[in-house]
């Protein structure tokens, strides 16, 4: 597997998962078919950037810097509001019309935010489809795309 792969990887299982020691992702990321050594995952850590947090059951827990979260979403919504034409949804589907050159740069950064709601988006020069994991996140999903545009 190569890094990028795994390092993406490595955030779904940090959004499922409290992760407290390196040898949890070496463990997690077996239990997924990958073969990494605890030195492997230290790289990962750095590279990525990961921090510790104080986790709910106790100790520390690994997490994406909460940091680059804020400032992709504040990117995320303000890039929404400045190029949103119309959004409609339906089933598993949202679609969203953007003014030009919009749709890939909002696309990239549903993905850099992981949302729980989206299984994937593909965006092009105007137009973002976000497919979603069921019908009631997509429910869910509209409804905070809904609350960036200020509908």
């Amino acid at each position: 597997m190569h890094k990028k792969e795994r390092q993406r990887l490595i955030k779904q299982l940090l959004v499922s998962n409290d992760i407290q020691r390196q040898e949890d992702f070496v463990t997690l990321l077996a239990k997924e078919n990958v073969t990494v050594t605890q030195a492997t995952v230290s790289r990962d850590i750095k590279d990525m950037q990961l921090v510790k947090v104080p986790s709910i059951t106790g100790g520390y827990r690994y997490s994406l810097p909460t940091q680059k979260n804020v400032d992709t979403e504040k990117k995320l919504i303000q890039t929404v509001k400045d190029s949103f034409v119309s959004v409609k949804s339906m089933d598993k589907f949202i679609f969203i019309n953007v003014l030009p050159g919009s749709g890939p740069v909002i696309s990239s950064l549903l993905g850099q935010m992981n949302y729980r709601e989206i299984f994937g988006t593909i965006g092009d020069d105007n137009t973002v489809l976000i497919v979603c994991n069921n019908d009631a996140d997509t429910v869910a999903f509209r409804e905070r795309i809904d609350g960036m545009i200020g509908a």
